[in-house]
């Protein structure tokens, strides 16, 4: 009886033993990655101006990302902005970058170096175009720029793209009808405020850090660029489709607009590689941009529009092979 009762508890002793084992071996399964060894390494990431949003965007996802993917070492890399930034990119000066749709677009359409390279990881957040005059400015419109000193943007940057965009679109010729200042807007601020300036042309994220603080001691007003210019831009064609109709809250700016909403155009921001880039530096990447959404946006408040459900749309760019697979993988 007693070597009976040993038997079954023997028994129950190596079942239960073997469903630990069975339990432990999930649990590793679980808790250690296997596959593909975590990303390392070395990348650049191109961001803008000192004062802009691409910039502190650049320095909190960097942040972010040494959490997620600690063995890869991230530099910062000032620009003049999309179109250098793309630039740099697209010959393998920098890994990541972003840039304006329409910026993308026009790259493409100009066959620049390393064109055919450059995919897309996500869309992040919209610019907004921001013309801003002295609140004593007689300009009520866009052609009332004519004959003045107006800030557009350094040469590589997306604002000097689409200030020149729309000062064409209203009838006037960039660096003909007005005084182009070719400044970025680290600096243009500063210009208006000590009258060598007129207006200046700003395209980003709301608000931009550096036109709030303008408006803090300085009296500025934002002018309307309405649909009507809009349409005329989207009459061009090609990388101008990009372009939409949008409005700058009423508080984006407080006592510069008035407690008035504001009529502008807006384009979308991309998060950009190229197609050489490894899957799973860009897998990690772009789950690191979704998932810092929230921390992020706590400074710069572009970021909180940053969406799961419309990243995935990066075109003009395709999308590359290893941000795919993230969205693949966090599909409902």
């Amino acid at each position: 009886m007693f070597a009976s009762l040993s038997r079954a508890a023997r028994r129950r002793a190596l079942a239960v033993s073997a469903a630990l084992l069975a339990l432990c071996g999930v649990l590793v399964w679980w808790l250690v990655p296997f596959g593909s060894p975590a990303p390392s390494g070395s990348v650049t990431f191109s961001t803008g101006v000192p004062t802009g949003v691409y910039q502190k965007y650049g320095v909190l996802l960097k942040n972010a990302l040494a959490q997620d993917l600690p063995k890869v070492s991230i530099t910062l890399k000032d620009s003049e902005g999309s179109q250098q930034n793309l630039a740099r990119v697209a010959t393998g000066e920098a890994d990541f970058t972003v840039a304006t749709a329409d910026a993308v677009a026009q790259y493409q359409r100009e066959r620049r170096a390393g064109f055919e390279r450059l995919r897309g990881c996500a869309r992040l957040y919209d610019d907004y175009v921001q013309l801003v005059v002295p609140s004593s400015s007689p300009v009520r419109k866009v052609q009332d720029l004519r004959g003045l000193r107006v800030g557009v943007g350094q040469a590589g940057s997306g604002v000097r793209l689409i200030a020149d965009r729309v000062l064409a679109a209203a009838g006037l010729t960039p660096d003909l009808d007005v005084r182009s200042v070719a400044a970025g807007i680290d600096t243009m601020p500063g210009l208006l405020e000590r009258d060598e300036l007129d207006a200046f042309f700003w395209s980003g994220g709301l608000p931009t850090e550096a036109v709030q603080a303008l408006s803090g001691h300085f009296r500025i007003r934002l002018i309307p660029l309405d649909e009507k210019l809009v349409d005329r831009l989207h009459d061009v064609g090609a990388s101008t489709r990009y372009y939409r109709s949008a409005v700058i809250p009423a508080d984006a700016y407080g006592k510069a607009q008035e407690g008035r909403p504001i009529e502008t155009l807006a384009v979308a921001n991309l998060l950009v590689t190229t197609v050489d880039a490894d899957d799973d530096l860009v897998e990690g990447f772009t789950r690191t941009v979704i998932r810092s959404r929230d921390g992020i946006g706590r400074q710069v408040h572009p970021a909180q529009l940053v969406d799961l459900r419309t990243a995935v749309y990066t075109e003009p760019l395709k999308l590359h092979d290893g941000a795919r697979r993230y969205y693949q993988s966090v599909k409902p």
